[in-house]
This record gives structure tokens, sequence and C-alpha cells, in this order.
């Protein structure tokens, strides 16, 4: 089933002046199709207190709601797809232990972990880090433009149709070199949410992209 990805990511986080739900508020009101809530510190109770609420908002704008790993929570609130961030997950299994309906989105560093994510039917994969980040470090190399673009000709090559974002420390002024590679959109959480104003950097990624 081929599911509609939306070009631009904004993924929610921990941080001091906003919480997850003021942040997917302010992203929804700035236009945002496609919030993903990554909330990696709390118990259930209290991620589906955030999640109730955020769903609320992105109903309201006609937003996708994705969030982060929490399979478990499937069928407990409004959500259309979970992004799974462990790389050596089998998508096969979670395809069938969570439907056909339900978007799912992997994490790949690798042209292979690209590969695998198709292959086993990921609907989008999230790729990089492009550059440093904090939201989520990890021990990858950096991929810079270089890195994406042989990545994307490969698919190309070899036929494989998988819509990929960026991911990691992408900032504003990479965004048109970015998207000259042939990646199919972008991720993006700290250049948005810790943002002097928040709403008009989220504006100014989607403008960009488009």
């Amino acid at each position: 089933m081929k599911k509609f990805i939306e070009k631009l990511h904004f993924i929610t986080h921990d941080i001091p002046k906003l919480t997850h739900i003021e942040q997917a508020q302010i992203a929804c009101n700035a236009g945002a199709k496609w919030v993903q809530y990554r909330c990696l510190t709390k118990d259930d109770d209290e991620l589906l207190k955030d999640i109730h609420a955020i769903a609320e908002i992105c109903d309201d704008w006609g937003s996708t709601l994705i969030v982060t790993d929490h399979i478990h929570l499937n069928g407990k609130a409004d959500i259309q797809g979970f992004h799974i961030e462990d790389f050596d997950a089998n998508f096969v299994k979670l395809r069938e232990k969570l439907g056909e309906a339900v978007t799912i989105g992997g994490s790949a560093t690798t042209l292979a972990g690209l590969i695998r994510l198709a292959e086993e039917g990921a609907d989008y994969a999230g790729f990089g880090p492009f550059y440093t980040t904090t939201t989520k470090p990890n021990n990858a190399a950096l991929l810079g433009i270089a890195g994406y673009q042989q990545a994307m000709e490969a698919l190309q090559g070899m036929q494989i149709d998988l819509p990929v974002l960026a991911v990691g420390g992408v900032t504003i002024n990479d965004v048109d070199a970015l998207m000259q590679t042939g990646i199919f959109g972008i991720a993006v959480s700290s250049a948005i949410n810790q943002a002097e104003d928040m709403s008009a950097a989220y504006q100014a990624f989607y403008d960009r992209i488009r």
C-alpha cells in the first residue's frame, strides 16, 4: 500500500522552553502537515497524555502524526504511523504486527541500510546524519552533500523507489543543495524548535523545500 509521505517532517524533542504539545501546536499553526512525536523519556501514561493532545492538534490541521518507536501504543491513540530508530529492526515483522494501513518509517546511516529498508517494505527512510547533531547523537559518519548524492544515484540505478529524507543537523542554508541531490525531503528538529521564532523557521523550511 503506497502511503502519502510529506516532504518536510517536523520532529518534536525534549527541550526546556517548549513542551512537545506546544511544539506540535506551533508547527501546525505554521502549516506543518507531518509531526513526529519523539519522546524517549516518559512512561506510557505520560506518553499517551501527550499523544492524545497532539493527535487532536494534528486532526484539527489535517496533519499526520507519527510516533518514534513505542509501537506498543498502536491502537491506543489516533496515531497514523511509527518511526523506528533501531537500525536492526525487522520491518517485515513490524508490518505483520502493525498492519498495512500504518505508516512505518525507518532510520539508516548507509546505502546498505536504505536498501534493506526498501526491501523490507518501509514506507520512507530518514537518512543521516547530514551534519553534527545533538538531537540524536550517534557514531555514524557524517554524509554531507556528497553522501546523499552518491546514495540517491545508487538507488536510482537500482530502480529503488523509497522516499528518503535527510536528517541530522540540517539548517535552512543546507536545504537547496540537499534537495538538488534527489532526496525526497528533509526531517528537522532543532533548527525549528530552537529557533527564536519557531513558526517563521518552519515556514522558511517549507518554502525552500517546495
